[in-house]
């Protein structure tokens, strides 16, 4: 797959030391999903059980033991995963994956 927006990953971990353990995590996710070919939202939860699969091609991912969430849309046919957000559950609690 191809990971747009891997500076909003980088971004968040570098927001000071209160998220120092959501880098490894992150990046973890990263190169597992640089390495997927995700045909289908069932081609996710196989390798990520605990996704959460919304409409639209948006996937909620929990990171760091779920301590942190991250959005992404993915576009099946082109092999695409935009990062749309990621953060702690209380910031999560306050946008609409569908939306942001």
């Amino acid at each position: 797959m191809r990971v747009i927006a891997l500076s909003t990953l980088k971004a968040f971990c570098r927001q000071g030391s209160m998220h120092d353990d959501a880098r490894e995590p992150a990046l973890a996710w990263y190169r597992h999903a640089v390495a997927a070919d995700w045909s289908s939202p069932a081609g996710v939860k196989a390798d990520f059980g605990n996704a959460s699969i919304l409409r639209d091609g948006r996937v909620v991912f929990n990171i760091a033991g779920n301590k942190y969430r991250l959005v992404v849309w993915i576009n099946y046919a082109y092999r695409v995963v935009y990062i749309r957000f990621i953060g702690t559950h209380a910031q999560y609690d306050r946008i609409d994956a569908q939306e942001i």
